[in-house]
Protein backbone atom coordinates (compact mmCIF):
# COMPACT_ATOMS: atom_id res chain seq x y z
CA UNK A 1 0.00 0.00 0.00
CA UNK A 2 3.04 2.58 0.65
CA UNK A 3 3.98 1.98 -3.09
CA UNK A 4 0.13 2.34 -4.37
CA UNK A 5 0.53 5.59 -1.93
CA UNK A 6 3.29 7.05 -3.45
CA UNK A 7 1.95 6.21 -7.57
CA UNK A 8 -1.09 8.50 -6.56
CA UNK A 9 1.24 11.04 -4.78
CA UNK A 10 3.31 11.32 -7.61
CA UNK A 11 0.69 11.01 -10.12
CA UNK A 12 -1.25 13.79 -8.39
CA UNK A 13 1.63 16.28 -8.06
CA UNK A 14 2.54 15.76 -12.13
CA UNK A 15 -1.34 16.21 -12.93
CA UNK A 16 -1.00 19.51 -10.88
CA UNK A 17 2.12 20.89 -12.90
CA UNK A 18 0.10 21.25 -15.96
CA UNK A 19 -4.12 20.43 -15.98
CA UNK A 20 -4.91 23.51 -14.26
CA UNK A 21 -3.23 24.94 -16.84
CA UNK A 22 -6.04 23.79 -19.10
CA UNK A 23 -8.76 23.50 -16.80
CA UNK A 24 -8.03 26.42 -14.38
CA UNK A 25 -9.63 26.34 -10.98
CA UNK A 26 -11.63 22.92 -11.85
CA UNK A 27 -7.82 21.63 -12.88
CA UNK A 28 -7.04 21.55 -9.16
CA UNK A 29 -9.67 19.87 -7.56
CA UNK A 30 -8.65 16.12 -9.18
CA UNK A 31 -5.07 16.30 -8.65
CA UNK A 32 -5.51 17.30 -5.20
CA UNK A 33 -8.59 15.01 -3.56
CA UNK A 34 -6.20 12.07 -5.75
CA UNK A 35 -2.19 13.45 -3.48
CA UNK A 36 -4.65 13.77 -0.44
CA UNK A 37 -6.23 10.35 -0.76
CA UNK A 38 -2.64 8.84 -1.65
CA UNK A 39 -1.06 10.52 1.45
CA UNK A 40 -3.27 9.05 3.87
CA UNK A 41 -3.14 5.82 2.14
CA UNK A 42 1.12 6.16 2.46
CA UNK A 43 1.17 7.56 5.72
CA UNK A 44 -1.06 4.74 7.51
CA UNK A 45 0.91 1.89 5.31
CA UNK A 46 4.20 3.45 5.77
CA UNK A 47 3.72 3.72 10.36
CA UNK A 48 2.07 -0.05 10.02
CA UNK A 49 5.19 -1.35 8.14
CA UNK A 50 7.33 0.53 10.56
CA UNK A 51 6.10 -0.74 13.66
CA UNK A 52 5.35 -4.30 12.42
CA UNK A 53 8.82 -5.32 13.52
CA UNK A 54 8.95 -3.46 16.53
CA UNK A 55 9.61 -5.33 20.16
CA UNK A 56 6.55 -4.11 22.42
CA UNK A 57 9.24 -2.69 24.43
CA UNK A 58 10.18 -0.21 21.91
CA UNK A 59 7.05 0.49 20.77
CA UNK A 60 7.06 4.06 22.25
CA UNK A 61 10.69 4.86 21.40
CA UNK A 62 10.26 4.07 17.62
CA UNK A 63 6.92 5.57 17.49
CA UNK A 64 8.14 8.90 18.90
CA UNK A 65 11.27 8.53 16.76
CA UNK A 66 8.77 7.91 13.56
CA UNK A 67 6.41 10.86 14.49
CA UNK A 68 9.82 12.91 14.61
CA UNK A 69 11.29 11.92 11.07
CA UNK A 70 7.47 13.07 9.86
CA UNK A 71 7.67 16.73 11.47
CA UNK A 72 11.61 16.81 10.46
CA UNK A 73 10.75 15.97 6.75
CA UNK A 74 7.25 17.91 6.40
CA UNK A 75 9.41 21.22 7.83
CA UNK A 76 12.00 20.92 5.48
CA UNK A 77 10.26 19.76 2.59
CA UNK A 78 7.79 22.63 3.37
CA UNK A 79 11.35 24.90 3.56
CA UNK A 80 12.62 23.87 0.22
CA UNK A 81 9.41 23.56 -2.14
CA UNK A 82 8.71 27.79 -0.77
CA UNK A 83 12.48 28.28 -2.01
CA UNK A 84 11.76 26.04 -5.39
CA UNK A 85 8.68 28.31 -5.86
CA UNK A 86 10.34 31.38 -5.25
CA UNK A 87 12.59 30.53 -7.50
CA UNK A 88 10.18 29.78 -10.27
CA UNK A 89 8.33 32.53 -9.55
CA UNK A 90 11.37 34.74 -10.30
CA UNK A 91 10.31 37.25 -7.51
CA UNK A 92 11.72 37.72 -4.20
CA UNK A 93 8.41 40.13 -3.35
CA UNK A 94 5.58 37.46 -3.84
CA UNK A 95 3.29 40.54 -3.44
CA UNK A 96 4.03 42.41 -6.55
CA UNK A 97 4.44 39.36 -8.95
CA UNK A 98 2.86 38.78 -12.07
CA UNK A 99 0.04 36.16 -12.29
CA UNK A 100 1.71 34.74 -14.96
CA UNK A 101 4.70 34.07 -12.76
CA UNK A 102 3.03 32.61 -9.83
CA UNK A 103 1.29 30.02 -12.00
CA UNK A 104 4.34 29.28 -13.58
CA UNK A 105 6.04 28.90 -10.28
CA UNK A 106 3.33 26.34 -9.35
CA UNK A 107 3.52 24.28 -12.44
CA UNK A 108 7.84 24.28 -11.95
CA UNK A 109 7.22 23.34 -7.82
CA UNK A 110 4.69 20.96 -8.31
CA UNK A 111 7.13 19.17 -11.56
CA UNK A 112 9.65 19.45 -8.75
CA UNK A 113 8.16 17.61 -6.00
CA UNK A 114 6.82 14.78 -9.12
CA UNK A 115 10.11 14.05 -9.21
CA UNK A 116 11.24 13.74 -5.75
CA UNK A 117 8.36 11.86 -4.33
CA UNK A 118 9.24 9.21 -7.73
CA UNK A 119 12.62 9.17 -6.72
CA UNK A 120 11.06 8.05 -2.87
CA UNK A 121 9.01 5.43 -4.85
CA UNK A 122 12.17 3.94 -6.32
CA UNK A 123 13.76 4.01 -2.61
CA UNK A 124 10.25 1.99 -1.51
CA UNK A 125 10.37 -0.29 -4.59
CA UNK A 126 13.76 -1.40 -4.36
CA UNK A 127 13.44 -2.00 -1.10
CA UNK A 128 10.65 -3.92 -1.03
CA UNK A 129 11.99 -5.71 -3.90
CA UNK A 130 15.12 -6.59 -2.05
CA UNK A 131 13.40 -7.41 0.93
CA UNK A 132 11.00 -9.85 -0.30
CA UNK A 133 14.52 -11.41 -2.68
CA UNK A 134 15.93 -12.04 1.06
CA UNK A 135 13.24 -14.03 2.53
CA UNK A 136 13.13 -16.00 -0.66
CA UNK A 137 16.42 -17.10 -0.84
CA UNK A 138 16.97 -17.75 2.95
CA UNK A 139 20.87 -18.10 3.84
Amino acid sequence: MTIFGLVGIAGGCSLLSFLPLKFGTAGYLLPVALMTASYALFQAANNSVTMLGVRPEQRGVISGMLGLSRNLGLITGASVIGAVFAFASSSADLTIVPAEAVASGMRSTFAVAAILITFALTIAWLSSFLSRRASSNPV
